[in-house]
């Protein structure tokens, strides 16, 4: 799993039916400050996120579809599975909502 930053939504009129009906997200990873690391992914929404959330997000095909409900071989390889509301490293929280 890996931290991230909604920064965008994509619409899409004509996609594969396991898209249907399902946010597609823009998610910048960040590490645990908060700083852009790595590049931008795109993200299936399976839990309602919004931009500027701070999102958990899964980036395995098998393990991205098992959290979608898809049983099937589809072309899923990254979905966001969490909306962040705080991180404590020790005894530092290094993020609040």
């Amino acid at each position: 799993m890996r931290i991230g930053v909604v920064k965008g939504t994509i619409t899409s009129t004509h996609k594969q039916k396991v898209y249907e009906g399902r946010k597609i997200m823009i998610v910048q990873p960040v590490n645990l400050d908060g700083e852009p690391s790595g590049k931008e992914v795109i993200a299936v929404d399976t839990v309602g996120a919004g931009v500027g959330e701070m999102v958990l997000v899964l980036r395995e095909g098998g393990s991205a579809r098992q959290a979608m409900g898809v049983e099937t071989l589809e072309p899923v390889n990254t979905v966001i599975i969490g909306i962040i509301d705080s991180i404590q490293v020790g005894k530092n929280q290094v993020f609040r909502k």
